[in-house]
């Protein structure tokens, strides 16, 4: 994720346009902290993601990435979510969102017609456990995000 936004941020995509959702407060070292302060990246925290209505959420991220106008991508790091729910992702540790979270967030993104794109990454299919429930949430998130665009 931290290479991601610097690549967004070299490539002419202002930091204030970027929303990063469900940060752990221990997943990322001080030096990213603060270079996302430095950029004006809008970091709702595990936490936020937790207490706050999952709409609520959804509609301040659209509203600071959307800001300038234009459609909006949504770039879904699997490894949000809680270890137990994504074996397939290294980086996830506990406490994450759960798959019904996940899901929900996605399925909200793709209600708004703000948003022209989405993908889904950190995945490494070859370690997902035996029931494939890494690679199978993804799906699922795929077909909840086109009910949302259907939906719009």
């Amino acid at each position: 994720m931290v290479l991601r936004c610097k690549r967004l941020i070299e490539s002419g995509l202002p930091g204030k346009n970027i929303v990063q959702i469900g940060i752990a407060d221990f997943s990322n070292s001080p030096a990213y902290a603060r270079r996302a302060r430095e950029h004006q990246i809008t970091v709702i925290p595990r936490d936020a993601v937790k207490l706050d209505h999952l709409h609520d959420i959804v509609q301040r991220a659209l509203s600071v990435a959307g800001a300038d106008g234009g459609p909006i991508h949504v770039d879904i790091d699997v490894d949000v979510c809680d270890r137990s729910v994504v074996p397939a992702c290294p980086a996830a540790a506990p406490g994450g969102l759960t798959a019904h979270e996940l899901r929900k967030l996605v399925y909200l993104f793709g209600s708004d017609p703000r948003v022209g794109s989405i993908d889904f990454t950190e995945v490494d299919a070859q370690a997902d456990s035996a029931d494939a429930r890494t690679v199978r949430l993804v799906a699922v998130c795929i077909a909840e995000f086109l009910a949302g665009v259907q939906n719009r």
